[in-house]
């Protein structure tokens, strides 16, 4: 769509994801807690609680101020009966666990005030057995005036013993799926999407939205948003191709999982953990390059995909709470995830860091991702979190790096650069992900002879001559920012 737009904030924004149960937890006695809580430094499980709370992030605002982020996006926040609240009981209700509506509102005041948006997740595919209109079914059976809300195939429903006879959500029964044909149910979750839009937050992140097949339902939620505020942020999460939803009449960006796909198959190359990248595979193999020619190529094909104001909006991540983190995925190497941070970085969209990757932490798939915040500062890789910090006040600092034009300059198997222009402004990226020094000799694109050019990220400096990079060895498994003088 010719008139299509994204929100300007998030093209310079750098988002922070926070699972809420196991990032950090208020000082007693501010939000009262059950007593049944699992220790803070054990690992996760399945359906054990840590006690995370929206007060807790209150508290971290500074660190994450000091990190230099300018955007949270929450997974679920609502009232729920799981850990990770994608088993929604009230969609207007801040689960009680989480210090509740005030504590969101304080949240929502305190980030505001410091200049950090704040984005839910939004689960409108499915509910839970809990949620209201589900559980008058439960009671009532076929004379529930709520029957069709959902997809019910016989009464009593088999909520708890036996095949489901409701659809569901992965046919598991503790998610029933909504009728979204029902005009009834698209009302109700378009006001929950303004509800919370009114009480001021910036954006919705939709969870598994390709599940909702019903025609136009997505164009409607984008009116209702893009009316209650021109300049809130609606992202999905679509682990492949998005185009069907990225045209100027649903979205504005998708979580970016096949520009995490290129990054972790280039960066963990042959040593890659096939068993932890799981199924994500397959929803993106063509993204699965170990070469350094084919991962510039796909950074290219993934900035043609879309149109640009989409392009600018991406999500775009290198781990999730629904994946094994980075660091384990590739080995466990720091020098890995600098690389690929460096890419992300330096690369049009929205940089998203999952909570506790700027510091180390690792963790195989779910929920073993969803390990507990170490605040225990021993326990930190300062070097990498000093790292991020750097990077993230480049990106800030040169709008080039954030909405500047993408030119590849050339690649190797191991290693990659590319330039960043904007208004006159210009930088070269370089990449050396091999076991040995790289000599840059790349060509140097529109740079003239005599350009001297400084790393950002180190002491080093290059040059062009006769149109070509000279000057500059990278050490194994290094990058370079380097911007031209």
């Amino acid at each position: 769509m010719s008139t299509f737009t994204t929100p300007e904030w998030v093209h310079h924004a750098v988002f922070y994801q926070i699972f809420p149960d196991r990032f950090a937890s208020a000082r007693y006695p501010q939000i009262p807690k059950p007593a049944n809580l699992e220790a803070w430094d054990t690992p996760p499980t399945s359906h054990g609680f840590k006690g995370g709370d929206l007060i807790g992030v209150l508290e971290k605002l500074d660190y994450l101020q000091d990190l230099g982020i300018n955007a949270i996006y929450f997974t679920p926040v609502f009232q729920s009966a799981s850990n990770h609240r994608y088993h929604t009981h009230d969609y207007l209700k801040v689960d009680p666990i989480l210090g509740g509506d005030a504590a969101l509102r304080r949240l929502l005041d305190e980030a505001h005030r410091r200049g950090i948006r704040i984005v839910l997740d939004g689960v409108f595919n499915h509910a839970s057995r809990g949620f209201f209109q589900f559980n008058h079914i439960l009671e009532c059976g076929a004379s529930s005036p709520y029957v069709d809300w959902f997809r019910v195939h016989g009464y009593p429903l088999h909520a708890y013993e036996g095949k489901p006879n409701y659809e569901c959500w992965w046919n598991l029964p503790a998610l029933p799926t909504f009728n979204h044909a029902n005009p009834q149910v698209k009302k109700y979750i378009y006001e929950v999407a303004r509800y919370w839009l009114d009480q001021g937050i910036d954006g919705w992140r939709l969870d598994v939205p390709f599940e909702v097949q019903e025609e136009g339902f997505w164009q409607g939620f984008r009116e209702v948003v893009k009316t209650a505020n021109p300049q809130a942020y609606i992202t999905g999460e679509i682990p492949w191709d998005a185009t069907p939803w990225l045209q100027g009449d649903q979205f504005d960006g998708v979580m970016n999982y096949l520009f995490t796909y290129a990054n972790w198959s280039f960066f963990g190359g042959r040593n890659i953990h096939r068993e932890l990248v799981g199924h994500w595979e397959g929803h993106g193999p063509q993204y699965f390059s170990t070469s350094g020619t084919g991962f510039l190529a796909n950074l290219e094909k993934l900035l043609h995909l879309y149109p640009m104001p989409a392009v600018l909006a991406q999500l775009n991540l290198l781990d999730s709470h629904d994946t094994a983190r980075f660091l384990s995925i590739t080995g466990g190497d720091p020098r890995l995830l600098k690389l690929a941070t460096l890419v992300q970085f330096t690369y049009p969209g929205a940089p998203s860091i999952y909570y506790g990757d700027e510091v180390g932490v690792e963790g195989g798939q779910d929920p073993d991702c969803r390990r507990s915040f170490p605040w225990d500062e021993s326990r930190w890789d300062h070097k990498l979190r000093s790292y991020f910090q750097l990077l993230i006040r480049l990106r800030l600092a040169h709008p080039a790096l954030r909405t500047g034009e993408f030119i590849p300059l050339g690649s190797t198997e191991d290693a990659v650069a590319y330039l960043r222009r904007l208004d006159g402004a210009c930088f070269v990226i370089v990449i050396n992900n091999s076991d040995v020094p790289f000599h840059i000799t790349f060509p140097a694109g529109p740079l003239a002879d005599g350009t001297v050019l400084q790393d950002l990220l180190g002491k080093g400096t290059a040059r062009v001559e006769n149109g070509n990079f000279a000057g500059l060895a990278l050490p194994p498994r290094t990058g370079a920012l380097l911007q031209a003088g």
